[in-house]
Order: C-alpha cells, then sequence, then structure tokens
C-alpha cells in the first residue's frame, strides 16, 4: 500500500518543480509553517548545521546548549577533551536535562529524577529502577558531532552525509594556521530577526546592498569586491582589484596561507565556499580603522596585514578570520518568521580585555552591520507577504551567491521530498 502523500507535500514539490532559475523564491517559501517544518525536517534535520566553536567549551565537563525548531543539542567537553553532542533530553521521561544555554558540569544531572550521565553519555545512576533495569540501554542519545578547525558542526540524521570529509581536507589548511582552538571567546550576541532564515542567508550572500546600507562595514571592503557589472566605467576599479588580490594571494601564499577560491556552494551535499580578500586602508582587520582590535595576534603570526579569510557554508554559517581576531556567524530558525542569528567574536587566548582589546572596538562594525541587516531582512519580510509580491530578477553580477544558495536550497529539498 503506498503511502498518503500529504497536500502540503504536494504543494511543497510543486512550488520547487517551478522554481524559476535567477529568480528569488515564492512567497510560501518564506511565509509558510509547513514549508518551516519541512526545512527543519529536511535541511537542518539531515545536513551539518555550523552551532559553535571549540572556546566556548574550553575545559572538561564544560556545556553549551543549541537549540532550534523542536531540537535541543547538548554539546560538551568530556574528561578526554574531545567534543560531544547529544539529544538535550533525559532518558526516564523526557525532561530537559540542561536549561541553561552554558555552564559547566561533573556528570549531567535530570533536574527531574537525578538520573544521572557521564560526559561520554553513559547512564550511571538511576534509583529504584529495579533489578532487571539495564543502565546500558538508556545512555544519552548521541549526536553526530565534528570539529573543523575549532568550528563545531553537527548532524541530527542517522547516516549524516559522508561529503563532510571533503570540507574538512580542503578547508583546514585555510583555517588552521589561525588556531581557533588557542583562542577565546571575546563575546557573544544573539538577535532575533522577524524574517524567515532564508531571508538572513540570503541577504549575507551578497554585497549589492552594502554601499547603501553598510558604512561601516564598506570602510574595510575593497568597493570593486561587492561584484560590478563589467563596463567601462568600472573597468579601471575592476582591475585594480583583481590587481590587489592578486599580489596579495602571492604574498599569503609564500607564508603558508592558503588564498585561492573555493566555491562548492551548490554542487555538493555539503556546500561551501572560500577565499582570504585583502582589506582596504591598513589593510588589517575589520574595524572602523581597519587596524587590528587586538594588538594580540593569534597564532604566531607576526605580520597583522594578512586580509580576511571568508569562510560561507551551507546552509546556515559564515565566518571570517584575520590576524587579530576571528568572527563566527550561526542562523538558527525558530519559526517561519522569526529567526536567531549569533555572532560570536574570538581572540588569541592570552590577549587581555581592556589592555589588548576592548570589546567595544572589537564588536563595532558587526553590531552596526547586523543591525542594518536585521532591518533589512525584516522589511522584506514585510514586503513578501504582500499579495504584490512576486518573485524578482538576481543581479549576475551582484548576486550569484544568492542564487547559489537558492540553489543549493532547491535541490536538496527536491531530492529529499521526492
Amino acid at each position: 500500500m503506498h503511502a498518503t502523500i500529504s497536500a502540503q507535500t504536494l504543494l511543497t514539490r510543486e512550488l520547487l518543480a517551478r522554481r524559476r532559475p535567477g529568480y528569488s523564491l515564492e512567497a510560501p517559501f518564506y511565509l509558510s509553517e509547513s514549508i518551516l517544518a519541512a526545512d527543519m525536517e529536511h535541511i537542518f534535520g539531515k545536513h551539518w548545521i555550523f552551532v559553535a566553536v571549540e572556546p566556548q567549551i574550553p575545559e572538561a565537563g564544560d556545556y553549551i546548549t543549541v537549540d532550534f525548531g523542536n531540537n535541543s543539542i547538548l554539546i560538551v567537553r568530556d574528561d578526554d577533551m574531545q567534543v560531544k553532542a547529544f539529544h538535550n533530553v533525559c532518558r526516564h521521561r523526557g525532561s530537559r536535562l540542561c536549561a541553561s544555554q552554558r555552564g559547566s558540569v561533573g556528570n549531567i544531572v535530570c533536574p527531574y529524577h537525578q538520573w544521572t550521565y557521564d560526559l561520554s553519555g553513559k547512564l550511571l545512576h538511576a534509583k529504584h529502577m529495579g533489578d532487571d533495569f539495564d543502565p546500558s540501554t538508556s545512555g544519552l542519545k548521541a549526536v553526530h558531532v565534528r570539529s573543523l578547525g575549532g568550528l563545531i558542526f553537527i548532524c541530527l540524521a542517522e547516516n549524516p552525509p559522508e561529503d563532510f570529509e571533503h570540507m574538512a581536507q580542503e578547508m583546514t589548511p585555510y583555517i588552521a594556521p589561525h588556531r581557533l582552538a588557542d583562542c577565546k571567546v571575546a563575546a557573544q550576541v544573539d538577535i532575533i530577526e522577524d524574517c524567515n532564515w532564508k531571508l538572513t542567508m540570503e541577504n549575507n550572500r551578497e554585497c549589492y546592498h552594502c554601499v547603501s546600507n553598510h558604512p561601516e562595514l564598506t570602510i574595510s571592503l575593497y568597493e570593486y569586491g561587492f561584484g560590478y557589472k563589467p563596463d567601462a566605467q568600472n573597468a579601471a576599479g575592476l582591475q585594480r582589484f583583481k590587481d590587489v588580490t592578486a599580489a596579495n594571494h602571492a604574498r599569503w601564499e609564500s607564508m603558508g596561507l592558503p588564498s585561492a577560491e573555493i566555491d562548492t556552494l551548490d554542487d555538493r551535499v555539503t556546500g561551501f565556499r572560500t577565499q582570504r580578500l585583502p582589506i582596504d586602508r591598513a589593510g588589517q582587520s575589520q574595524t572602523m580603522n581597519t587596524e587590528v582590535a587586538s594588538k594580540k595576534l593569534l597564532a604566531d603570526f607576526v605580520d597583522p596585514a594578512l586580509g580576511g579569510l571568508s569562510f560561507w557554508t551551507q546552509p546556515n554559517s559564515w565566518h571570517h578570520f584575520m590576524s587579530d581576531h576571528i568572527v563566527s556567524f550561526s542562523v538558527l530558525p525558530i519559526s517561519a518568521g522569526k529567526t536567531l542569528v549569533r555572532t560570536t567574536w574570538c581572540v588569541h587566548k592570552d590577549a587581555v580585555e581592556g589592555v589588548d582589546y576592548t570589546v567595544d572596538n572589537l564588536t563595532a562594525v558587526w553590531n552596526a552591520t547586523n543591525a542594518q541587516d536585521r532591518r533589512l531582512v525584516e522589511e522584506s519580510q514585510i514586503g513578501v507577504a504582500n499579495g504584490a509580491y512576486e518573485p524578482g530578477p538576481y543581479s549576475p553580477f551582484t548576486e550569484g551567491l544568492v542564487e547559489k544558495f537558492c540553489n543549493w536550497y532547491v535541490g536538496r529539498m527536491r531530492e529529499l521530498t521526492r
């Protein structure tokens, strides 16, 4: 007997089938709670999701919790200093184990009936359960977890995409020199955007809007790195940017810092893109004066002008690695019209606040940019809900990465909902 296909699944398939390449998505992709449920099942439930950085759990027993959809995930550093991930659910009667976003424990103790687990998820104590109870069958449910150069990814699927290994092999040489494991978290800011998570990601994947909306961010970005129509008016600026990038790539590569673009955003299950790009003016960091935010450089760097290594992953993150600090962004859906954007700034673990850096200076550019982007995506959500909305065309010169995000999303949803 064939399983009954719901009307919503049929509608989702129809919307996916008629998606017009080079155009934004139809309104239900941003508005429908049913499609958000499908996103949670097929995108956030079956792919590698970026959730944290290792400096958030520096010591054995340190933990964080990550919530998205109906899922709560507990990420902990065990006694062997390995990163573990579990569903944040007691195996007794389902109580949430850890309510705080972060903390430190010796063992994991359920607050309800004190079932106690070690940091490997093994059930240690469960009182009054009788002689026939086998504690070995009631350990915490593990979640697949991988650290890529200190960036923590999880996958809820029973069989996660195997091509994470390809990304790790290609990206480790880029990320490893920055030694994220030797960093500490200097600041973390959560904001809630009143929009669909896909609008947040689409906004990130282009800088068509940057000159008009991000005066703090564009101080450090070469204008012609945003993407421009290659006409006579822009030819000189575009060529200068290419020349500056090529010269810096040669210099950085000679220092053992891979810099060339890798782009697999829409042709792999675990899609990603990376490139090290020059920073304008002083050329050191994404700050208001483009000089380093922390005088204590990362790793053993001595040259502060190492550009910005950008790393984008599907479906929910982007990162910038510089000589003095690292900033990471995680996007997690709350509902069809609400999205959590979590920004984390890391500096060298020996950097001293108030001496080597100030949090205000470190975070100024991206706090301003995040606030501006929040306004933009919330206006987009309002506009998409208007009955006059219809998918509009992407610029082939400035919105190519938006198209790749949508291609990836539509392709994965088609594959997983057929």
